[in-house]
């Protein structure tokens, strides 16, 4: 497709595998998707999840950097409450040195784990609802040329890493617009207010240094194989992790199993229908079609596009059937 795509990483760690693997597979799957022409490769932090192995985010983002040329790579995103803005702008300053006009950062205002979990991070789960803002603000002003604040970031200043807003609310869209950065919607999970969120954005979008006019990108889920029915077998590892982790059981991605859907009944397949409902399962002819009908429906700029698939060769195979490779 010519169409702008990215990869989303979760990193999986899938049933009988461990982090170790993990890492390999994503520096694996970058490497593909780097010569696919793919835009980005993002990561996201998450905590105390058995199924996933980007909790040191800015690391595993140094070691697929390391292991690619050209693709961008990124955080999607970091979960700025848990960190001082001063230590991700020395982080994110450091990759931007290591790897010059190749890093991203995306900031979110959510945990990315349980409230016990967020706990043993530091975080103070009675804070300020307004702080995200003006955190978002402070690192922006420590990765600038000339920074307002006393305190330096080194590395970091100067550094002019993109910076962008994740959100599964209207609460990112208002604020993206608001300081003019461009926008990450979280629809591979959280679609319900998708084109509330997507509209408000673009009408409230006021320009900035960074960016002149609004620019989208929504997650979207792609499990893609030589078949309808292959890929519906595929796309049961990521229905049964959703529904265990809903269920409060994360597990490890486990390996697809023929009749899921099935078996989960009514209640079940409901829930999976409305947390999927951004998703284009199928034949390279199939998830193509759904996938254009997605970008006229919603007019985005990028699409961001996870692929949790238990089985790694068959993970890349996806992308490539995707792009047309």
């Amino acid at each position: 497709m010519q169409f702008p795509l990215s990869v989303l990483d979760l990193a999986p760690i899938v049933e009988g595998g461990d982090a170790a693997q993990s890492f390999r597979h994503s520096l694996s799957l970058a490497q593909q998707a780097e010569r696919l022409g793919y835009r980005r490769f993002w990561l996201a932090e998450h905590h105390g999840m058995p199924g996933i192995a980007s909790a040191a985010t800015a690391v595993l983002i140094a070691h697929v950097a390391a292991g690619t040329e050209r693709i961008r790579v990124g955080a999607g995103g970091i979960m700025l409450p848990n960190h001082s803005p001063l230590v991700i702008a020395e982080q994110f300053g450091t990759l931007e040195a290591l790897f010059p006009g190749r890093i991203d950062l995306g900031l979110g205002r959510a945990p990315g784990s349980d409230p016990a979990t967020a706990r043993a991070l530091r975080r103070n789960l009675d804070s300020d609802p307004d702080q995200f803002p003006r955190d978002v603000v402070e690192l922006m002003d420590f990765l600038s040329d000339e920074p307002q604040q006393k305190v330096r970031a080194v590395p970091g200043r100067g550094a002019r890493v993109p910076v962008w807003i994740l959100g599964s609310s209207l609460f990112g869209a208002q604020l993206a617009a608001m300081l003019g950065l461009p926008y990450a919607f979280a629809s591979h999970f959280a679609p319900q207010q998708m084109m509330q969120a997507v509209e408000l954005y673009r009408a409230a979008f006021r320009p900035s240094a960074q960016l002149d006019k609004p620019y989208v990108m929504l997650g979207f889920n792609v499990i893609a194989a030589d078949s309808d029915e292959q890929a519906a077998v595929l796309a049961t590892s990521q229905q049964q992790a959703f529904v265990n982790l809903r269920s409060g059981r994360p597990t490890r991605l486990p390996p697809p199993l023929p009749g899921y859907l099935e078996s989960v009944g009514p209640a079940g397949r409901g829930l999976l229908e409305s947390i999927l409902a951004c998703s284009a399962i199928g034949s390279p002819h199939t998830v193509r079609r759904q996938v254009r009908e997605f970008i006229e429906r919603t007019g985005a700029d990028e699409l961001m596009v996870a692929s949790q698939i238990h089985d790694h060769a068959a993970r890349v195979r996806s992308y490539e059937l995707l792009a047309g490779g």
